[in-house]
């Protein structure tokens, strides 16, 4: 019961610093983590490359409703326009279809079109087709890249500002690790990158931006006006800061998690929702990852650059030199203790000392005979001395 209640009050603990977690201090070992997941993600990006959408690369999307046919039926029925590039074949729903191919000629889909539907034993009419250009694509590409660098830019003026520069540059490798992991990922598992990818990449930048803000604000209070004492570091100031709002992103991470990942493994898994996979699986990776780097990369990486500064690397001399006073205070202090309770501390039995012994009556003695009071020097064992 007690650990419950231990479990229960952490917050609280982690706040007045009564339990704290040393994410500073080992910061090699989340360094060496991260460089570690980038590692894979990266190999994954150059390896197998992203599996972009019509909409970035230019194709034709054909769609069936209410059709008894397997995925492997409209594959086969495909692959004489398909040319070098794979057909991509899903299923939508329980008895819908979607087929992907690389032909962008409309007259040339309309062809295809009519054979989807012989092939099938399906009307023309129930085949749905959606032809995107390959120019319209690549405006599509760049149009989002734009709108990341502008983000990027906006984030690092308004950390520089409300913050510091040092703020705003752990913020930004922050973001483009986020970044990175997820694309990587999107690379790994092999989903297809279309704008709703683009939509929930986004969104976690913004998540994870909100998660290291919060953590910073809380560095900047406690590291005010730190240069004035000797009793901290500004990295130690910094982890106590994290501490304080570790159990609130641990929170706001699992509440936000929950919902993404019922929509990524119920509503893209078990339903097969396109866009809604797509969405659901940059929001899930990107969350988790966010909620990695604003705990475990943007604070260490803050109190990495702030601690090269002159002022910080002198209060850095001036705390080690007073807890090396007061270490060596403390050793005096201690020998000073032991001596005093060794056989050695105390008088020894030669030695005198003062006593006041005050005289009885012997039995017998004359009724009326007035007590009478002596002083006599005695030895500590109360030997008389003569």
């Amino acid at each position: 019961m007690s650990r419950f209640g231990d479990l229960k009050n952490i917050g609280v603990r982690l706040h007045h610093g009564d339990v704290s977690f040393d994410f500073v201090g080992r910061k090699k070992l989340w360094y060496s983590i991260s460089a570690l997941i980038l590692v894979l993600a990266v190999g994954g990006l150059l390896g197998r490359g992203l599996h972009e959408g019509i909409e970035f690369k230019g194709g034709s999307v054909y769609t069936l409703e209410h059709t008894s046919a397997s995925t492997g039926d409209a594959r086969h029925a495909v692959e004489p326009f398909a040319g070098d590039s794979e057909p991509i074949v899903q299923k939508v729903g329980k008895d819908g279809i979607r087929i992907q191919l690389a032909e962008s000629n409309v007259d040339k889909t309309k062809v295809i079109a009519a054979d989807i539907a012989k092939q099938l034993n399906v009307s023309v009419d129930k085949v749905n087709t959606q032809v995107v250009g390959p120019s319209w694509g690549k405006e599509i590409s760049k149009k989002a890249l734009q709108g990341l660098v502008i983000f990027m830019i906006l984030v690092v003026i308004y950390l520089t500002f409300a913050f510091e520069w040092r703020m705003a540059v752990a913020a930004l490798i922050a973001l483009i690790h986020d970044i990175v992991i997820t694309i990587g990922v999107y690379a790994l598992v092999g989903f297809e990158v279309t704008p709703g990818t683009v939509i929930g990449l986004l969104t976690i930048l913004g998540y994870s931006l909100y998660d290291t803000v919060v953590v910073f604000d809380t560095v900047k209070e406690n590291t005010k006006n730190i240069t004035k004492q000797t009793k901290h570091t500004y990295s130690e100031a910094a982890n106590l800061g994290l501490n304080q709002t570790l159990v609130r992103s641990i929170n706001t991470t699992i509440v936000a998690l929950l919902p993404v990942a019922s929509l990524l493994f119920v509503g893209g898994g078990l339903l097969g929702a396109g866009m809604l996979k797509d969405i659901a699986l940059s929001l899930f990776v990107g969350l988790a990852a966010g909620a990695f780097s604003s705990i475990f990369i943007a604070t260490p990486i803050l109190a990495d650059l702030k601690e090269r500064s002159p002022e910080m690397k002198e209060l850095a001399r001036k705390v080690g030199a007073r807890r090396a006073s007061d270490a060596k205070q403390a050793k005096a202090a201690a020998e000073a203790a032991a001596a005093s309770d060794s056989p050695e501390g105390h008088p020894d039995v030669d030695g005198e000392t003062e006593q006041e012994i005050e005289a009885v009556p012997a039995q017998g003695g004359a009724p009326g005979a007035g007590a009478s009071r002596s002083r006599a020097r005695t030895r500590p064992g109360g030997k008389r001395k003569r």
